[in-house]
């Protein structure tokens, strides 16, 4: 999970600068209280796992939607 995401979650107002998203190269700017590494990795493992849980329901979606097209697809010929 990229850090900017990381740490958006964390503090949606932070503002920062990444260096390759290395997390040893986070600027922060305009007087953002720096967020530690410990909390940036942790919240990227939860977004992560997050993520992960819903991998089922994201291939469902696409396998329903080529489902849907080919069900259309016949609609459209006995409708013509």
């Amino acid at each position: 999970m990229d850090l900017a995401k990381a740490i958006k979650a964390i503090n949606t107002d932070a503002s920062f600068q990444i260096d390759a998203e290395d997390i040893d190269n986070i600027i922060w700017l305009n007087g953002t209280t720096p967020i530690s590494k410990a909390d940036i990795e942790a919240k990227q493992t939860e977004l992560q796992a997050a993520y992960d849980a819903q991998a089922y329901a994201r291939n469902r979606k696409e396998e329903y939607d080529q489902l849907n097209q080919f069900e259309m697809q016949f609609d459209d010929d006995r409708d013509s």
